[in-house]
């Protein structure tokens, strides 16, 4: 039913002549109504970003044990990491980690008082995975340098703070240490600079006119007539939860909205009035945009929170995902909330299934039958102290000397990475 009343996908358009005009007159007949959308669980959707977090925890220590120049870290080297992982204030980081010992395999060394440290490298299955991981973040050099030229074409002055951009290297499916493994390889397109507050910046160098076509451009102007086009309006795809009631009010206001001019989130938009609902439908294109980056198009709220600035839009605007509950999707799981585009999921499943999110499945599959064996008595911890597994010992260092030979060092992703300070480790196999 909604699918006829909202006309999704019917309409196309760039921000040019006519439509640009018709934008104008919209935006100064249109003042932001005030509507108020219910919020409604999502069981589906839900139960697509449960579990996320553990398999970003997962997927971030792995990249930090592997860089390590032994492939093999104490915990107190892990925890200084602790604040990228997301993981609740209250569970421990050495807990996290047991949870899954057919991903990290622990092993202990006497420290200078004799007391136990435990240490953790990776399991053979864990390298195998991470190894695919490296491989396929080579082949998609150019598709991530597109997707991070896409973010900062965004913003209004093609910079962000690299904090700001270390918060979504894991959506976006950037190299754990994309700053010195990936960056450099595009002198062309990337420069660091040094923000007025001091901090560090990343610019774009060079805009590119095929890359500034949105999403729903795209896939709109492959089926639209030219007529659409010239009206230079474009209708968001709209789902709602099963049971959602919609009144009539706001399906109406709902209907008309989805008429209105479409601006392009890579097109300057300061001649809009924040206070209209044209204004608002441009917010909701560079959020739908920006979720179509990510690889699970889906990223947590407070994410978005910290690009107000950088996208110049008004206060508040984060509300634009309240507003509109059939484009996208607010999880409260995990004790966070995450911001979902539904159009992304065909019940559970992507619509587009990218190589890296495989690798994520398969960890997430390590995760869980590591719980369960866990559970089940299968693993048992070596409590002897300064023993090691020399067979797992010599896969891990044999392995990462195989990978990195002096050939291939210039080519790997995570290479340059290196520990913190000289260890003196137990995972060297002697």
């Amino acid at each position: 039913m909604f699918r006829g009343v909202f006309g999704i996908g019917r309409n196309s358009g760039f921000v040019h002549g006519y439509g640009y005009r018709q934008g104008y007159i919209y935006q100064q007949k249109f003042s932001l109504v005030n509507i108020k959308l219910k919020w409604v669980k999502d069981r589906t959707l839900d139960a697509v970003v449960a579990g996320q977090r553990d398999v970003k925890a997962t997927g971030i220590l792995v990249s930090i044990i592997h860089s390590s120049s032994q492939c093999c870290l104490p915990i107190y080297h892990l925890s200084p990491y602790r604040g990228q992982l997301g993981l609740p204030s209250d569970l421990k980081l050495s807990t996290f980690i047991r949870r899954y010992p057919n991903i990290f395999v622990e092993s202990c060394f006497l420290d200078s008082g004799g007391s136990p440290v435990p240490w953790f490298s990776l399991s053979p299955e864990a390298l195998e995975l991470h190894h695919r991981e490296v491989s396929i973040l080579q082949q998609s050099q150019l598709e991530l340098r597109d997707r991070l030229c896409k973010l900062l074409m965004l913003t209004a002055h093609r910079i962000l703070p690299l904090q700001t951009i270390d918060q979504l290297k894991w959506d976006l499916g950037l190299p754990y240490d994309y700053q010195r493994s990936f960056i450099p390889n595009h002198p062309e397109r990337f420069a660091y600079v040094r923000l007025p507050d001091d901090r560090v910046g990343l610019k774009l160098l060079f805009w590119d006119d095929k890359l500034s076509i949105s999403e729903l451009q795209k896939n709109s102007s492959l089926q639209q007539k030219g007529e659409d086009i010239k009206n230079g309006s474009l209708a968001f795809p709209v789902s709602f939860t099963r049971g959602f009631g919609l009144k009539r009010k706001c399906m109406e206001w709902l209907k008309e909205w989805q008429k209105l001019p479409y601006t392009s989130p890579y097109a300057d938009a300061s001649h809009l009035d924040p206070r209209t609902d044209v204004s608002e439908k441009r917010i909701v294109g560079v959020f739908h945009e920006l979720l179509h980056l990510t690889l699970h198009k889906q990223t947590e709220r407070k994410n978005v929170s910290n690009l107000r600035r950088p996208l110049s839009l008004p206060q508040k605007f984060t509300k634009a995902f309240e507003r509109h509950p059939g484009i996208f999707y607010i999880s409260k799981k995990s004790d966070t909330q995450t911001v979902v585009l539904r159009e992304a999921y065909y019940g559970q499943e992507p619509v587009q299934n990218h190589p890296l999110l495989q690798i994520r499945e398969g960890f997430a599959s390590l995760m869980k039958k590591g719980l369960l064996d866990r559970s089940r008595g299968v693993y048992r911890r070596n409590r002897d102290t300064n023993s090691v597994d020399g067979l797992r010992n010599e896969v891990c260092i044999s392995d990462k000397t195989n990978q990195i030979s002096s050939k291939d060092k210039s080519d790997s992703m995570f290479y340059d990475y290196d520990s913190d300070s000289p260890l003196q480790s137990p995972c060297r196999y002697m």
